[in-house]
């Protein structure tokens, strides 16, 4: 089978990581395959912001609580140390598509790479906050920015969960 497709169909989503931060030059890998996914007449209206300094880190995790409704105490990234938020343009009409394009070649990335992922949402809602929006001006960021999702990356710790069984009904052929 070819190394992508088994890629493709042996990613999970993961729910425990290790402390331990996955090394820089991988990391890089997982952000490079992000910014080369598809993107509506290649205006590439994604970006990524790459969270690997824990206090930041924890202050994401925290608004990600408050607006899940969740007990402070919850974990939303499920102790991933590394945070790579994506935000996509919203001056292009397919920003939402080509930020989610990014998130999917991330989580298969660092899938190949040995290392667990997870979609995790409200990034939308966070980067609707001032505090947020601030960070984002403090980066030199310019534009209005719509979060599409954190792909929380790590060591996976545990077993690889298993593939749910694929719904029936779901591929229509017209020959």
């Amino acid at each position: 089978m070819n190394e992508i497709i088994k890629a493709m169909q042996e990613r999970r989503s993961i729910r425990k990581f290790k402390a331990q931060m996955p090394k820089k030059e991988d990391l890089e890998q997982i952000v490079q395959a992000g910014l080369y996914a598809a993107s509506g007449k290649n205006q590439q209206a994604a970006m990524v912001l790459a969270i690997t300094n824990k206090e930041m880190r924890d202050k994401l995790a925290q608004a990600n609580c408050k607006i899940g409704g969740w007990n402070e105490e919850f974990d939303p990234f499920y102790g991933a140390p590394v945070v790579l938020v994506v935000l996509a343009n919203k001056a292009q009409f397919t920003h939402i598509y080509d930020g989610s394009l990014v998130m999917g070649n991330m989580m298969l990335a660092a899938h190949a790479l040995g290392l667990g992922s997870i979609w995790i949402h409200r990034a939308k809602e966070e980067f609707e906050q001032a505090e947020w929006k601030k960070l984002l001006a403090e980066l030199g960021v310019q534009g209005d920015w719509e979060g599409v999702g954190h792909c929380a990356v790590g060591y996976m710790d545990g077993d690889m969960p298993t593939a749910a069984p694929r719904k029936d009904n779901r591929v229509f052929w017209i020959e």
